[in-house]
């Protein structure tokens, strides 16, 4: 098997009241005032924009066209338990015009072809919904 390196994202990240974070393709450039909620609603944001690529990717190695309302919502919770910090996240999946247990059947395909699901498997409580 060969490696190779599809991209490599870039960030630099401050803290503070002025805090922010800009990526060097320049295409990411926000101001974050606080860390959280920021944190979690980045990482809700790249992790389902990974895996409607996932589930388009599992779609069309099933020759399926996925219709265009297709829409992946992600919800990450920051919790805290005698003061460990942990994560939890919902995954709401939206496939319209698409066969219920097929879409069922490619939800659950993208959650082992998601970069991300596969980084936090195991590591993190994650739910993932047909809506």
């Amino acid at each position: 098997m060969t490696e190779k390196l599809l991209f490599t994202g870039k960030t630099h990240n401050t803290g503070g009241r002025d805090g922010g974070t800009r990526s060097s393709d320049g295409k990411l450039d926000l101001r974050l005032s606080q860390p959280h909620p920021a944190a979690e609603n980045l990482f809700g944001a790249a992790w389902s924009a990974c895996y409607i690529g996932a589930l388009e990717l599992a779609a069309s190695q099933r020759s399926i066209k996925l219709p265009a309302g297709t829409a992946v919502d992600a919800e990450i919770d920051l919790n805290v338990d005698d003061g460990s910090y942990f994560l939890r996240a919902r995954l709401n999946v939206s496939v319209p015009g698409i066969e219920r247990e097929l879409a069922q059947e490619l939800i659950e395909a993208a959650h082992g072809i998601c970069p991300y699901s596969k980084a936090t498997h195991g590591n993190i409580d994650v739910a993932t919904s047909l809506v």
